[in-house]
């Protein structure tokens, strides 16, 4: 019994969109179900397991530049902006940051929904209080 959190975040680390799903879900998944909660934004900087050719062509036709490095079993390597991809740390030090809280880390509730509140009242309180 595992989930897997997806949130997109803004410049500053902080979640603006949570989805909660199933631990062996993949992240492309994931993001086919919050592309239309998508902001506006110009880039979107997300990691290998978004590498999709619709998700990028999705996110193109959006006006959003994907800076999403390729897999390694692509035939053909897509380059990506690795200067812009640096700052993909403040999307893994949040993550790190709600898993401060042992409830979240350990996962104590079994409920998703009681779970995912669980989620968005850390969120509110590191991030936005």
């Amino acid at each position: 019994m595992n989930s897997k959190l997806h949130a997109v975040c803004d410049g500053q680390g902080r979640p603006l969109v949570m989805l909660l799903s199933e631990g062996q879900m993949s992240d492309y998944k994931g993001a086919a179900l919050m592309i239309d909660a998508l902001p506006t934004a110009k880039a979107l900087l997300g990691d290998r397991g978004y590498d999709a050719d619709w998700f990028r062509e999705a996110l193109v036709a959006r006006g959003i530049a994907p800076c999403i490095p390729s897999k390694a079993n692509r035939k053909i390597q897509i380059p990506h902006d690795r200067t812009l991809y640096r700052q993909r740390h403040k999307i893994e030090n949040m993550f790190g940051r709600l898993k401060d809280w042992r409830r979240i880390h350990t996962r104590y509730d079994r409920c998703a929904h009681t779970f995912m509140s669980a989620i968005c009242i850390a969120a509110t309180v590191i991030f936005w209080l």
